[in-house]
Formats: C-alpha cells, sequence, structure tokens
C-alpha cells in the first residue's frame, strides 16, 4: 500500500470538503464587527487597527481580483479567501493527526496492515472535520477575519515540526526548522496567536534530540520554549523597532540628519551582525549559534510583511489608522499604545484608589525638524494592590458594579484575593473559556449574549437530567428557543471522543500526548490568564481560542483509534477499524454538521451592507456623521471605500477622534467629501499638548459664546490658564454653559430645517456641556460647530451614547438612524423625541433596504440587535409622530412596511417591548386585526419566556429577575393597550396570564419596569 498516497489524497479530500462547505456558506458580503475594515483595508491596501495584519490585507487583495471589478463581490471573494485558508488548516490538521496515530499503530520495521491503515486515516478524516464543524472554527471561516489566516499558519507549524520529527535523523532535516522559523514570522503579519505555538514545538525538539528524556530536561526545554516566545513578542516585534526608533532619535536630534537615517543604519548593522553571524557560525563548525542565527534571519525576514504598514502610511490612504509613518509613531502602533493594557502580575483590585504615579521614559513624537517630547510614560501607585489582579477597572463605573453583583459583595465591601481567585475561575476560566469550549464539543443553548444569566449564550447537551442541573427548567425551554437555529445539541458526543483520545494518547504516546496538550494549554488557558478579561465584554470572545479547540480536534480523531483498540477484543482488527471510524464520524463531524449548519450558513445575510447604506442614506449631501463603535463604522467605511455608498459623507469616528492623528486627517478631503470645517492649527492639538482639558468652575454668569470658550481653550497666553492637576498652568473650560449665536438665514439657505419648522429656529443655541473635561474629540466637534456656519448637515449616529452629544440632545432630530443637528425650539412629537416624520419616512419608503431580513434563516446576534432599533427609530416613532399630525395613511402604510420588512421570530424581550409601540400605531390607524396578531405573537412569546423563569425559580430562585421584571411589565403594556383600543376579549387573556406570573413571582405586587 501507498501509505503517502492515500494520505494525501485523503487530507486534500478533506480539505475540499471543507472548502466547499465554508464557500456555500459565506456571507455574501461584509459582516459585522473588524470585517468591515478589514474589507476596505485590504481592497486600498489600506492601514487597520493596532497592531495591523499587513500580510492578510495582501493576501486578501489578491482574492480581491476574483471579483473582476464588481464591487458588490469584492467581500465575497474575501471570504472565500478566509473559507480556502480555513480549508488549508483542515488538510494539514488531518496530516498531523494521521503522523500522531502513524507512531502508534504502524510499528516501526513492520509492513502497515489494511486495519493500521483504517485506523490512521479514520483517525484523521474524523478529527479533521470534526474541527471542521465546530463552532468557532466554522464561524471564522466564512468571513473576511485574521483567524482562519491564523489557524492556518498554526496548523502548518505544527505539521511541519511532526516531519521534522520523522526525519530528525537525516542530514538536512533542519530545513524544516527554519521553515518553522519562516512561517512564525509570517505569521506576525496575520495575528500573534501563533506564536504560542513555540512551547510544544520546543517539547517536540527536546523529545527527538535528547538520548535521555528526564523531567527536568522536559521543564528545562518547556522553559527555554518560552523564552523564545518572549523573545520574539518583545525582542523582536517591539525591541528591534524600538531600537530602530532611538537610532532615529540620536541620528535627528543629535547629529541633525534627516528622519529615517537611524532607522535605515541599525537596519544595515542588523543585516550585515546577522550576515556575519551566520558566516561565522559557519566557519567556526557552530551548529546550534547558525540555526538560531538562520532562525532569526527568517523570522525577520518574515517579519517584514510590516513594511507595507510603513509604506501606505507614507501615501496617506483614506483609512490611516494611527497615521504609523515615523519610527516612533511605528513602535506605538506595535505596541497597541491606543488600547492601554491589563495587570497580569501585580494590580489594584476594582475599588482601589490610586495615591501616587511613578513616571518612567519619555513619549516622542515627530515634529517639523526634530522628535519633540510628547510626555511620559507613567504607572498609578494605587492604596491596595495584589498580586495576580483579576478584578480591576477602578475607572469603569459598570465594571465595579457587575464585580459587587457577581460576587454577592456589599456596597461598601471590600474585595479579597479569595474574590479575585473566585472571579478568575468562575467567568474567566470558566464563562470565558470553559463555556466556549462546551459550545463547540457538547452543545449550545442559543447565541444570545449574555454575562453570566442562566438564559443566554450558555452551553447545552441535549441530555435533560444534565442540562436540568446546569440551567434547570429544561423541560420548560420556550419554543422560541427550541427552534432557533443556535440551539445546538450535541449530547456530549464530540467532547466524550475526545476525552477518549486523549486517555488513550497519554496511555499509548505519553510524550506526544503532552506535547499536544500544551499546545491545547497554551492557546486556551494561558489566553486566558494573559488576556484578563474584564466583564460586559461587547461581543462573545471565542474566536481567541481556536487553536485550542483544533488541539482537541487532534484528540476527537485520535479517540477512533482508542475506539478501535477496545472493540479490536470482540471484533477483527479491519472490522473494529471500521467500527470505530463510523462511531467517530457520526458522534463527531456528523452531528457537529446536523446541528451546526443553519447557524453558521451566512450565505443570505446582508443586514450589516445594507444597515451601513441606511446609515449613509439618513444623511443628507455632504453630510458630517458622528459615529462611535465598530458596528456603527466598520460596515459604514466599507460600503464607501468599497461599494461606493454615499462617498459624499464624511463619517467621524467618535472614539477616534481624540487622537492628534485622527484630527489632523479630518482636516483632508476624502472621497467625494469635503474636508472638516476644523481651524485649530496642528501644532495646537499634538500628542502631549492640550490631550485633555479640564472644567474649573470660574463663576461666569449666564451663557458664553462658542466660539470664546474654544478661543481660550486654544490659547498660549499664561494669563488664560490655570493650575488644575499639575505644576504648570494648563487650559481649561471656564464654564459648562455655552451658546451658539444663529444666523436665521444662513439655516434656511442650506436646508437645516423643514420648511414646516422653520418658525421654530432659534436666535441661539444653547445647553450645558455635559462632561467635566474636554478631549481633543470634544474640542474639534466645538470647532466644527464655531466655523460650520450650518453649512455641511451634522448629524449623531443612533448608536452613539448620549454622553457624546456634549449636551445638545434638545436638538437632535431623528432623520432614521441618525439625529441631525437643527438650532430649533420645539416640543417632541413622539415618545421617542423629536422626529423629522418626513424624512424618516421618505428613507423607509424609498432608500432603506434590509438584507434579507424578513427571510433569512439564519440572523446572527448582532443583527437581531437593530430589530429593536428599528422598531423605535424607523417605524414606532415616526408612525406616532405622523399620527399626531393627522397623517393615518402615510402613519399606516409605514406600519405596514414594518410587517412586510421584520422577521416574524421574535428575539429577543426587549424587542417584544419595542413592537408594543407598534402596536399601539397599528390600533390608532385601524389596523385592529393586524395589532391583535401582532399582540397575539408577542403575548405568546413573553409567556414562554415567565413559564421557563418560573421553572428557573424552583431549583435557583432570585434569578433573571431583571428579565422577569422586563417581561411582566411588557405583558402589562400589551394588555393596556387591547382595553384601551376596545378589544376586551384579548386584553382580559393577557391580564390573566399576567396576574398569574403576577402572583407566582411577586406575591400579587406590581412589577416595576
Amino acid at each position: 500500500m501507498n501509505y503517502n498516497k492515500i494520505n494525501n489524497i485523503i487530507g486534500w479530500l478533506c480539505g475540499l470538503i471543507a472548502t466547499t462547505v465554508y464557500v456555500l456558506t459565506a456571507e455574501r458580503t461584509a459582516s459585522f464587527w473588524d470585517t468591515g475594515e478589514f474589507i476596505a483595508s485590504a481592497y486600498k491596501m489600506q492601514i487597520v487597527h493596532q497592531p495591523g495584519a499587513p500580510l492578510f490585507l495582501m493576501l486578501q487583495n489578491v482574492f480581491s481580483n476574483l471579483a473582476f471589478g464588481n464591487p458588490e463581490r469584492i467581500a465575497f471573494w474575501m471570504n472565500v479567501g478566509s473559507a480556502v485558508s480555513s480549508g488549508l488548516t483542515i488538510v494539514f490538521l488531518f496530516w498531523s493527526i494521521t503522523a500522531l496515530a502513524r507512531k502508534v499503530v504502524w510499528k516501526a520495521g513492520t509492513d502497515l496492515t489494511e486495519s493500521g491503515l483504517i485506523q490512521i486515516m479514520g483517525a484523521g478524516a474524523v478529527g479533521a472535520l470534526a474541527y471542521t464543524f465546530s463552532d468557532t472554527f466554522w464561524f471564522s471561516a466564512v468571513e473576511s477575519e485574521v483567524y482562519a489566516m491564523s489557524s492556518l499558519c498554526t496548523a502548518v507549524v505544527f505539521w511541519a515540526i511532526l516531519k521534522w520529527e520523522a526525519r530528525a535523523d537525516e542530514q538536512g532535516s533542519d530545513k524544516w526548522l527554519l521553515f518553522i522559523a519562516y512561517i512564525m514570522g509570517l505569521s506576525i503579519g496575520v495575528h500573534l496567536l501563533n506564536l504560542l505555538a513555540i512551547p510544544a514545538i520546543a517539547l517536540v525538539i527536546y523529545f527527538r534530540r535528547t538520548q535521555r528524556v528526564t523531567s527536568g530536561g522536559a521543564l528545562k526545554a518547556l522553559l527555554i520554549g518560552f523564552v523564545v516566545v518572549a523573545v520574539v513578542l518583545w525582542g523582536i516585534i517591539q525591541y528591534l523597532i524600538k531600537f530602530a526608533a532611538y537610532f532615529d532619535l540620536f541620528f535627528v536630534n543629535t547629529l541633525g540628519m534627516g528622519f529615517g537615517s537611524g532607522v535605515v543604519v541599525f537596519a544595515l548593522l542588523l543585516i550585515g551582525g546577522t550576515v556575519y553571524g551566520i558566516w561565522y557560525s559557519i566557519q567556526r563548525a557552530k551548529p546550534l549559534l547558525n540555526i538560531i542565527l538562520l532562525s532569526f534571519a527568517f523570522i525577520v525576514f518574515g517579519y517584514s510583511s510590516f513594511a507595507m504598514i510603513l509604506i501606505r502610511a507614507k501615501a496617506n490612504p483614506t483609512l490611516n489608522n494611527s497615521d504609523p509613518d515615523n519610527a516612533f509613531a511605528f513602535l506605538s502602533y506595535l505596541n497597541r499604545e491606543q488600547y492601554g493594557d491589563n495587570p497580569l502580575f501585580k494590580g489594584p483590585y476594582f475599588d482601589s484608589r490610586p495615591i501616587d504615579v511613578n513616571y518612567g521614559s519619555k513619549i516622542y513624537r515627530q515634529g517639523a525638524e526634530k522628535y519633540e517630547v510628547a510626555g511620559q510614560n507613567f504607572d498609578y501607585v494605587f492604596d491596595r494592590e495584589t498580586i495576580f489582579p483579576r478584578i480591576y477597572g477602578y475607572r469603569e463605573p459598570s465594571h465595579q458594579q457587575y464585580y459587587r453583583s457577581y460576587l454577592n459583595l456589599g456596597e461598601n465591601e471590600q474585595p479579597t484575593f479569595g474574590d479575585n481567585l473566585r472571579f478568575f475561575f468562575s467567568y474567566q476560566v470558566g464563562h470565558m473559556y470553559g463555556r466556549y469550549f462546551l459550545w463547540n464539543f457538547v452543545g449550545r443553548q442559543n447565541d444570545q449574549q449574555g454575562h453570566g444569566d442562566l438564559t443566554t449564550g450558555n452551553w447545552i447537551s441535549g441530555i435533560k437530567f444534565i442540562d436540568q442541573l446546569h440551567v434547570g427548567g429544561q423541560d420548560a425551554l420556550p419554543q422560541s428557543q427550541l427552534t432557533d437555529p443556535s440551539y445546538n445539541k450535541f449530547y456530549f458526543l464530540p467532547l466524550i471522543l475526545g476525552l477518549i483520545g486523549a486517555f488513550w494518547h497519554f496511555k499509548r504516546r505519553q510524550r506526544d500526548a503532552g506535547v499536544v496538550g500544551l499546545l491545547f494549554f497554551m492557546t486556551g488557558l494561558a489566553i486566558v490568564l494573559y488576556l484578563n478579561q474584564t466583564p460586559l465584554q461587547p461581543r462573545e470572545r471565542d474566536y481567541a481560542y481556536a487553536g485550542s479547540f483544533y488541539a482537541f480536534a487532534i484528540w476527537i480523531g485520535l479517540g477512533v483509534v482508542g475506539i478501535s483498540d477496545w472493540l479490536v477484543r470482540k471484533l477483527n482488527a479491519r472490522t473494529a477499524g471500521l467500527v470505530a471510524a463510523v462511531i467517530g464520524l457520526l458522534a463527531g463531524p456528523v452531528i457537529l454538521a446536523k446541528d451546526g449548519w443553519d447557524d453558521h450558513d451566512r450565505s443570505q445575510k446582508f443586514l450589516a451592507r445594507d444597515i451601513a447604506k441606511d446609515y449613509l442614506e439618513s444623511c443628507a449631501p455632504n453630510a458630517i456623521l458622528f459615529t462611535y463603535g465598530d458596528n456603527d463604522t466598520y460596515p459604514l467605511w466599507y460600503a464607501q471605500e468599497v461599494e461606493n455608498v454615499r462617498p459624499d459623507v464624511r463619517v467621524v469616528n467618535l472614539s477616534l477622534l481624540s487622537a492628534d492623528w485622527y484630527v489632523r486627517q479630518m482636516k483632508d478631503g476624502v472621497n467625494e467629501a469635503e474636508p472638516l470645517p476644523i481651524t485649530i492649527p496642528d501644532e495646537k492639538y499634538v500628542k502631549g499638548v492640550r490631550d485633555v482639558i479640564y472644567y474649573q468652575d470660574a463663576k461666569i454668569p449666564g451663557a458664553v459664546e462658542l466660539k470664546n470658550i474654544v478661543a481660550l481653550m486654544l490659547s498660549d497666553n499664561p494669563n488664560d490658564k490655570r493650575q488644575i492637576q499639575g505644576e504648570a498652568p494648563e487650559n481649561f473650560l471656564p464654564t459648562k454653559n455655552l451658546q451658539l449665536t444663529i444666523n436665521k438665514d444662513d439655516v434656511i439657505k442650506h436646508n437645516v430645517v423643514p420648511e414646516r419648522w422653520q418658525d421654530s429656529i432659534v436666535d441661539v443655541l444653547q445647553w450645558t456641556y455635559n462632561r467635566n473635561y474636554v478631549s481633543r474629540a470634544e474640542l474639534a466637534i466645538m470647532d466644527i460647530l464655531v466655523n460650520n456656519n450650518w453649512e455641511r448637515p451634522i448629524y449623531f449616529a443612533t448608536t452613539v451614547p448620549s454622553e457624546n452629544f456634549m449636551g445638545l440632545d434638545k436638538y437632535l432630530v431623528s432623520e432614521g438612524f441618525a439625529l441631525r443637528l437643527m438650532p430649533i425650539n420645539m416640543v417632541q412629537n413622539s415618545s421617542q423625541g423629536l422626529v423629522n416624520a418626513d424624512a424618516v419616512y421618505d428613507h423607509a419608503m424609498n432608500k432603506y433596504v434590509w438584507g434579507n431580513m424578513k427571510n433569512s434563516p439564519y440572523i446572527d446576534p448582532e443583527s437581531y440587535r437593530m430589530i429593536s432599533l428599528i422598531l423605535n427609530n424607523i417605524y414606532a416613532a415616526p408612525a406616532e409622530a405622523l399620527i399626531a399630525e393627522g397623517r393615518i395613511d402615510e402613519a399606516k402604510k409605514l406600519l405596514n412596511n414594518a410587517l412586510e420588512t421584520l422577521p416574524e421570530r421574535i428575539y429577543r424581550i426587549m424587542d417584544a417591548y419595542s413592537y408594543s409601540f407598534i402596536v399601539d400605531n397599528l390600533y390608532a390607524v385601524g389596523e385592529t386585526e393586524k395589532a391583535n396578531a401582532l399582540t397575539e405573537r408577542n403575548v405568546k412569546y413573553l409567556e414562554e419566556q415567565l413559564r421557563y423563569f418560573a421553572a428557573i425559580a424552583e431549583t435557583k430562585p432570585n434569578l433573571e429577575m431583571q428579565n422577569i421584571q422586563y417581561s411582566m411589565f411588557t405583558l402589562n403594556r400589551f394588555a393596556e393597550s387591547a382595553k384601551e383600543h376596545g378589544q376586551d376579549d384579548l386584553a382580559a387573556r393577557v391580564s390573566k396570564i399576567f396576574g398569574q406570573y403576577e402572583v407566582r413571582f411577586f406575591g400579587g405586587g406590581v412589577p416595576s419596569n
């Protein structure tokens, strides 16, 4: 038998199956989160958020060419790029599993039997295909994100070290180690997760090369592996650039040479030194030094993909995150300084208070002719600190509240180190890793993101008595959950198969099992330790642990051999192998694919792109649109940069506007959008200058003109400054009472206010600023307000938190997905605020697109979170305003459009609450039958939820109380609405349900909202 041929054919077949699955289920356009930024940046070779992924962007750019110029297909072909990377990952996983199985099944010096071949190939196929259909890997495989390509890098290096191990005694075998080093270097340009495979590689090298394996020797090899990770992570990735930056600092500031001269000299010294070292190691016959230096050279060579970042930053593209066009900006970019650091070994508790500051190294920025000092790095000294801090975040009130609730701490009770460990094991290890692990190999209750409650995002198995103990009340699971595509039951089968494989592996080949176990730990729990995640994450983070699930998939495959070894006692070897392979396929890939397909098929989902279009279409021509988060920004960047949707709108992300480089970029025009009217000179807001301007009440009577306040905050006159925090006087905000004088003619000329509201235009905009400081973002917005003269429409996306409105809330008018700043004095015309009903009606009926939301078999969590927003802002509030104006026919058309547009499935209690306003409006326009049907649907949903909450309360009282209260309040709204509009029978039925659960949960008391 030609083992290699069979191994190659089946490996490629598994990869082909995986790639086909991923292409079939891939999203046809951009999705939420980072993919919009990645696709736009890859298409035009732009700079993504720190620390960048240049190799990923360059390779995805290649796939974009397969769209042959069709901008609507570019995203799909980049998604195919991830599908291909994921398919290749499955190929290398197959070969890794067969390599490990072969070492046990095929004894050296003997012929491979047919039964042995079946065992080896069965193991490879089962493990590879199980990982193919695993939840986390499948999710990343169908969108243009870095994790698919990062997984490929991990799969390649693990396969390569097994290839080296099999050939270590052959001449030239160390080329495999150099290949691994090069892939490691390349992987830095995708994601750093691949570096975590290094300790496992170190163990393989030790086991293969040492004559006598000892525990001490293995520990030493493991420590060397950790040292290598540190050398690459800090020494190569960061300190090489840091040395280059300080070389440049010396050459520019001391020797008076041009920017970049020191970098060139350092690069020449690095190359020359490495070449000399390699030559020296050859001349002096030092093989260890030679392999180290060659590996270093290959890692640096692979790492050189980051030259793309510098080159493209110099070209000043539209998306140029951090503008890393010089040595120190590039160093800051690589160090992710924009995001800050989490404490790892020592740090504060969440209730600790800073009592002192330790200053460190200087921070430099590029000036006109020299590098200038922009400030100093510093660390706070706290009144209470602990080793291994896990409950921290003294600046985040929401985190502090969550810690107290999660740990059952009183309002003034101080946390202890025991609380610290309890949170680590229960939340960080259990909720933020163990839960994800079980999602992949046991089952998932639903995909609704939760933060530890029983009804959202839990694992579930499908075995009733176990699930009853785990989350309670499984017999009472609501129908909405039982029919949800994300309700996946695997009955522990993939997990059991993997545990069988792990047990068999440790029993039969302990060293290899230890290597796989180390890979499992390093790409799983080690990441938990390093990330030290805070609670209330904005999204699920399971993608970070894909490498750990990859390692477990190896054991799932080896479970086939373990089962076969047991069956061979009762069956002949060939039959045992075949039966084990069939059992493995059914317990692994088949059950995972069966339940996982419907919630991973994103081929009919377009909402992220279409909602982005709707945000842009909500704006008048040449508008300025302020956004805040990833999902109201990245899809918009994609729509503009790739599909050329509304390129006249200037999207301004408020989270980035606090950075000097971003303000500077806003002063340039992009695409068809003009520069923002920011007049502040660059030198007045560079890093280290006016980073934050604090409020200090100067007791000024009345409101002060905004242009005078801006001028004061920008003044360099010492008389215009106060001593606030430091020793030197600083600019300050003297009052929060602000005003902006209005030229009514300008407002009318530029169509800022609808004609019917022009009598409500005010002479002066007056408001109270809502913060105790002014960052660059607020300073830039103030400057825009002063200089815009109402020439360009100014909008805030509806998803921008109200605290970012700077107190201008009463002047913001909804026009759909965006709130327009209007200088008017009007009473709000809907329960949701002031609405320009004409604009929203036109947008909803003629411009908005909804991404097949009505008929898509699966809607992902971020998409169905949009439903409440759509219900409230696009339909309920405008309909209410139209009804108030007596425009019943238009309101009716708008509401019917909602029923035609939105999915019939109700996803969350919050959606049911939003639907109650639609019901009110349907009754008001005479659509009684439709209002009753919508009420029935929502009441049925709420009753099912309350029945489940009641079942949970039997064994776990006092849980889900917030959801219970919200459900009861919403149920009561439906009852009151039906009664108010003469639907007495319906109202009575809803009230009866309300009364039953009122007694059950509140003893007859009235639940509060």
